[in-house]
């Protein structure tokens, strides 16, 4: 799987909002702060902002440096300020070249610095990735009727238990000689608008990858290349997925409005936290875009007013936020990064 690197971008940042003051800062922030391995540029940025999310709003690239995007461990952020405004900029440190010592003045060591090099999968990472690597390379949002009319596996050889990784096994359906590569899909829960109860579409469970050997009639021959779990008789082969996933990405509100409903949970539990996968019933249908960022809130109370009588709603309350990491037509995966009360499905999601 193409490794998936997440990272605040900041090209040719111009400031979408003007900062009057220092309100976009938090209380108490330090004036730097030095990367260290395991960071996130959500955790660092939470150390300065009150809304993470407007890191790139306040962030200042250095030209001197090659890539200035991508922030790795060493890294110093350093707050400073620009025309009165506040700004983010990062100084990376120098190391020195084997050999590049030589004589100086008096006999002293005279060192010759260099920047840096690093490798870019070692920049750190947006949000943790080991949070949502099955959503991004693995499972998927599929339409009714997809998963049925699919090829499916029929049995492993000499009618053998399909076990996992180098068996070899038969698939039965309808396959394309210009396919040599299918995922294994399990079918999971069918998604409903909890509102609307239009059809939303049906999760497809990644369970591992095969590849096609050799077809006669309906029947095909198929080397097992992966697993996640073992393989059944009956789970549904898809083509392997051909799409390219953002390797970097703009913490952002959506464009437009966004009125939603968290609808399910990862592990279908349905207490919500910190780093667990949701799925809203909003997408790109909606305009929702990969890094939108969004509010999770819980509806209000109803209470009695012991002075008038009656029972009033209450406003909804903001206990939360995520944000949107992979989009389908009418469904989105979400990760919660921050969640300051106990959330649950049926929560609503709307624009921070």
């Amino acid at each position: 799987m193409k490794k998936i690197l997440l990272a605040f971008v900041a090209a040719s940042l111009l400031s979408l909002f003007t900062w009057a003051d220092d309100s976009v800062l938090k209380q108490g922030h330090p004036d730097e702060y030095t990367v260290k391995k395991g960071d996130t540029l959500w955790d660092i940025s939470a150390t300065f902002l009150n809304s993470p999310w407007l890191w790139p709003e306040i962030w200042h690239v250095n030209p001197q440096i090659e890539n200035p995007h991508l922030i790795f461990p060493g890294d110093l952020i350093k707050l400073i300020y620009l025309d009165g405004q506040p700004r983010l900029t990062v100084e990376r440190t120098l190391k020195m070249v084997p050999g590049a010592a030589g004589a100086g003045i008096n006999g002293a060591t005279k060192l010759s610095p260099s920047i840096r090099v690093q490798k870019t999968d070692e920049a750190i990472t947006a949000i943790p990735l080991d949070k949502i690597d099955a959503f991004l390379s693995r499972s998927r949002i599929v339409e009714a009727g997809v998963l049925e009319a699919a090829p499916y596996m029929l049995a492993g050889q000499q009618q053998h238990v399909i076990v996992g990784a180098g068996d070899q096994a038969y698939a039965r359906g309808s396959f394309d000689s210009s396919i040599s590569n299918y995922g294994i899909y399990r079918k999971g829960q069918v998604f409903k608008d909890p509102i609307t109860r239009e059809l939303l579409g049906v999760y497809a469970q990644g369970i591992g990858t095969v590849a096609v050997d050799n077809v006669d009639g309906e029947v095909a021959s198929v080397d097992v290349i992966r697993t996640y779990e073992e393989v059944r008789p009956g789970d549904q082969l898809l083509p392997s997925e051909d799409r390219a996933v953002e390797s970097m990405f703009y913490p952002s509100a959506p464009d437009d409005d966004i009125n939603a409903q968290i609808i399910a949970v990862e592990g279908g539990v349905t207490q919500v936290g910190k780093f667990n996968v949701v799925i809203i019933n909003r997408g790109e249908r909606e305009g929702l875009q990969i890094g939108n960022v969004l509010a999770i809130y819980k509806t209000g109370e109803v209470v009695r007013d012991r002075v008038k009588g009656g029972r009033v709603a209450l406003p909804d309350e903001r206990a939360g936020l995520l944000i949107v990491f992979r989009t389908f037509e009418k469904l989105s995966f979400g990760l919660v990064l921050e969640a300051d009360r106990a959330l649950a499905v049926n929560d609503k999601v709307k624009n921070p």
